[in-house]
């Protein structure tokens, strides 16, 4: 009799990682297509980076970045209005058995990104970084 086996480790599932992999793959088509009926949201371009689902899969927090880095309350707002439809579109894709609620929040790592980059390009950094690749 096999056991009942549960991830219990500190990050996300391997199922949780690829349903919100699929998630965003279709997301990324259904915007890149323009398959929404709403021309706000088709004018904007937006790049979905992420997507991290709940354990129990009901909730998908799906991370996006207008292009540019403008315009986000207008993408968010965008996206919560066709929720409906977006849901729809993933849920044809998909085998779950529930399609997940979608969540939509600005993706900071772009920011985080150039935040590090700025912080490399620091001279006294870059002097540290040089120091310690002698020894």
């Amino acid at each position: 009799m096999a056991k009942n086996r549960s991830h219990t480790g500190e990050g996300p599932s391997q199922r949780q990682l690829r349903v919100g992999e699929l998630i965003r793959r279709r997301l990324s088509d259904v915007l890149m297509h323009g398959d929404v009926h709403d021309p706000d949201l088709n004018r904007l371009s937006i790049t979905v980076g992420e997507v991290r689902c709940t354990p129990d899969l009901r909730i998908a927090t799906v991370y996006v970045m207008p292009l540019g880095g403008k315009l986000r309350d207008e993408a968010i707002a965008a996206l919560a209005r066709n929720k409906g439809e977006l849901k729809r579109h993933i849920g044809k894709a998909t085998a779950l058995k529930f399609t997940p609620d979608l969540r939509f929040v600005i993706d900071e790592t772009f920011d985080q990104m150039d935040e590090t980059r700025r912080l490399f390009s620091d001279e006294t950094v870059r002097r540290d970084v040089e120091h310690d690749e002698d020894e």
